[in-house]
């Protein structure tokens, strides 16, 4: 274990000083007996800190630092490469106010303890507490909390530790690795291409992985291919369906690339007998998912409800931090929501199978409990995401949750419930029929009928929704049976699908690169950079992430390699489990950096690369070219390619169902000079219709006209003449007209 090297600079007084060894809060409390004084825990949120509140009692004091307290320089890169890659840190802006109440507090305090996130990050936050608190690092001041709740904080408080120095070292070695990085390669994308852009140990990558994608499905040439479906029948049975196969007697399956082949074989099979050559039977038995790390939690809200993965953190945080429940008081609904670990406590184990038997009987449960084994390179700090109090159902904590809250908790109870109950049973079935004609051919069925619901009675894991096939007939060997339909079908084979949320998230995971406290602020920090944007729920590459990461590639391609990237965060990995040196680790690395960096800006010496700008069909008002569409503060807008010479600029609209109250227009899309959504009437200046609620499809029942959704769960008519108003529809309840 090294002991972290670096200069604090305290922003509001200018100074430096290294770090103290002894703890004034130590020093005071030898002076005052333990019931003089409060105890002083430090949380990061205060959402968190009430919650931790209630269990502790009136003997302690819990305030937040509301985050990180303190960060390297925004205005330089606050590294002293020549002198073992030294950061300093500075206070954070704003910070001012929290420090002192801090400050304040931990001079008045019995014990100081410092219980921020249980990660890599939430360890560095303590260390720098510890470093403005005056606390000794080697004292028994760091707690963690797994969960928010009086089993969990009672650990946590019964078993105090030292920082972690290693985990500091980990995550300070990634903060410098990052700076460096950005530091020294954004300002030659700002020369090179534009001002303002950036790049990044795993944004880069993350852009890269998507343009490549793109690279793909445009160099992509589909082939055509052709299949016969028939439709059959055994006499007083369901009509099935069967799939054409191939020559009778031959195990390989004809490929049917054209339409001749296909009408070909169509008039061999006009007289054909089928009947029923072969029937295999089998069972088959599908396990649960395991419960939630944090990339899967990610993905699964993103194909179930939708939910980007900051919108999934975002739920999660706020469940893990507390709310306040009927009857239960504040508790943190669900366990810390970064991690890798598919590992599970035994106290959990049980109150879920406790719930299991209770509620479906002891056939819901397995034979012996189930064990999931974490990946290899899983960190395994925390257990899985999992309701901190299994026997808390979601319709319980219903009406006092968000709706966000409320589908995310609803996901990872049922996930995690599901994961410790008896698998699903399914019988198979597989037929071979033969086509007898001139040439004999074979058509293969296949279907399943579920002998034992199992698990998939509360839940299935949205890509196994759909199971091949259907319930087959009573079939036995040489039934005879009539063929109702045969049917030719074109097809053409598909491009790789773009990266959407979940699977980019998968792919990174898969690939190594980042970790769980990463993928989320990763994508939003690529789309937020306008190197990626969402068609629907596909990521795209812009111009300007192709054009950069073009770039990068050809400059600096082991920043963008996949396995270059992966290996960083595994040597990470070995900084936090004290194999590694940071120092070290960070050294090796910038030696190559450098010289990659100096050869970079020789080669590219007045050299700078156009973004291609997308020309669009709207005609520019001034000079009769086609706009194209530009970037500035407030998003896109289209602009005349013509300028200076021409300034033209029109906003980018976006038409909406329905249409105007005022004059039947049609309603549009637009953005206030702030960046504010609204709708207003294409008819402008002509009509001055605008309104911030959102357009529908519906009319109204009373006059015809548009109904705007409104907050509040309703949906108005926005003729003042008529007033109609209805409560939008959730969940299955009937909407009531308010009178």
């Amino acid at each position: 274990m090294t002991k972290p090297t670096t200069k604090t600079v305290s922003k509001t007084k200018g100074t430096s000083k290294a770090a103290p060894k002894k703890s004034a809060a130590k020093t005071k409390s030898k002076t005052k007996t333990a019931s003089a004084a409060k105890n002083l825990v430090i949380v990061e949120s205060p959402a968190k800190a009430k919650t931790i509140k209630k269990y502790l009692g009136a003997n302690y004091d819990v305030l937040a630092s509301n985050g990180h307290i303190r960060d390297l320089p925004k205005s330089k890169l606050g590294i002293d490469v020549e002198n073992g890659f030294t950061p300093t840190y500075i206070n954070m802006t704003g910070k001012k106010d929290v420090l002192d109440k801090l400050k304040k507090a931990a001079a008045g305090a019995g014990n100081v303890y410092l219980a921020t996130d249980p990660d890599r990050e939430g360890e560095a936050i303590s260390w720098h507490l510890a470093q403005i608190l005056a606390l000794d690092t080697a004292d028994k001041n760091r707690i963690t909390f797994n969960e928010i709740t009086k089993t969990g904080i009672n650990n946590g408080m019964q078993n105090p530790r030292a920082i972690d120095l290693d985990l500091v070292d980990a995550q300070q070695a990634r903060r410098v690795f990052d700076r460096l990085v950005g530091y020294k390669i954004s300002p030659f994308l700002w020369k090179k291409v534009k001002s303002g852009l950036s790049a990044g140990r795993v944004q880069s990558v993350a852009v890269r992985m998507i343009c490549d994608r793109e690279v793909e499905i445009r160099a992509f040439i589909p082939e055509e291919y052709w299949s016969l479906d028939a439709l059959l029948s055994k006499l007083g049975t369901k009509d099935f369906a069967a799939k054409f196969h191939g020559i009778y007697g031959s195990k390989e399956k004809i490929k049917i690339t054209n339409e001749d082949e296909a009408n070909a074989l169509l008039e061999a099979l006009k007289s054909a007998q089928y009947s029923v050559d072969a029937v295999k039977t089998g069972t088959k038995t599908r396990q649960p998912a395991p419960p939630f790390i944090t990339s899967t939690l990610q993905q699964e809200a993103s194909r179930k409800l939708g939910f980007t993965s900051a919108r999934t953190m975002r739920a999660a945080q706020s469940l893990y931090e507390g709310v306040e429940v009927d009857g239960v008081g504040t508790i943190g609904l669900i366990t810390y929501m970064r991690t890798d670990s598919l590992r599970i406590s035994e106290e959990a184990r049980t109150e879920g199978t406790a719930y299991i038997g209770e509620r479906y009987g002891t056939k819901y449960l397995p034979e012996t409990p189930r064990y999931y084994k974490s990946k290899s390179n899983a960190q395994d700090a925390h257990e899985a995401v999992r309701p901190s109090t299994p026997s808390i159902t979601p319709e319980q904590v219903k009406d006092n949750l968000a709706s966000d809250q409320y589908k995310l908790y609803n996901l990872i109870w049922k996930r995690f419930i599901a994961s410790l109950m008896s698998p699903c049973k399914l019988s198979t079935k597989a037929v071979d029929i033969k086509a007898a004609a001139e040439k004999d051919y074979v058509f293969k069925a296949s279907g399943f009928t579920v002998e034992f619901d199992g698990f998939t009675v509360l839940y299935v894991e949205d890509n196994d929704d759909e199971e091949e096939g259907t319930a087959l007939p009573d079939l036995k060997k040489d039934d005879v049976l009539s063929l109702k339909s045969l049917e030719p079908n074109q097809h053409f084979t598909q491009p790789p699908p773009r990266y959407t949320e979940a699977t980019l998230i998968k792919a990174l995971e898969e690939n190594g690169i980042g970790r769980p406290s990463t993928y989320a602020p990763t994508i939003s920090t690529i789309i937020s950079r306008e190197y990626v944007e969402r068609d629907k729920k596909a990521l795209l590459p812009t111009a300007l992430g192709e054009v950069v990461t073009d770039l990068m590639k050809g400059n600096f391609s082991d920043i963008v390699d996949v396995d270059f990237t992966a290996k960083m965060e595994t040597d990470l990995d070995k900084v936090e489990d004290g194999k590694l040196n940071w120092v070290k680790t960070v050294s090796d690395f910038y030696g190559g950096f450098e010289v990659v960096l100096e050869t970079a800006e020789k080669n590219m010496d007045g050299v700078r690369v156009k973004v291609p700008e997308v020309e669009t069909e709207e005609v520019c008002d001034l000079c009769g070219r086609n706009m194209v569409i530009k970037s500035g503060r407030f998003g896109k807008f289209l602009a005349c390619p013509g300028y200076p010479e021409c300034k033209s600029t029109k906003p980018i609209v976006t038409e909406m169902p329905g249409n105007c109250p005022k004059c039947g227009g049609k309603l549009l899309q637009k953005k206030s000079k702030n960046g504010n959504k609204f709708f207003g009437c294409g008819s402008y200046p002509t009509c001055d219709f605008m309104t911030w609620d959102e357009p529908t499809a519906d009319a109204c029942p009373d006059c015809g006209k548009t109904l705007f959704k409104r907050r509040g769960g309703l949906k108005v008519c926005n003729d003042e003449a008529c007033g109609y108003q209805i409560a939008v529809e959730k969940k299955g309840k009937k909407a009531k007209k308010d009178e």
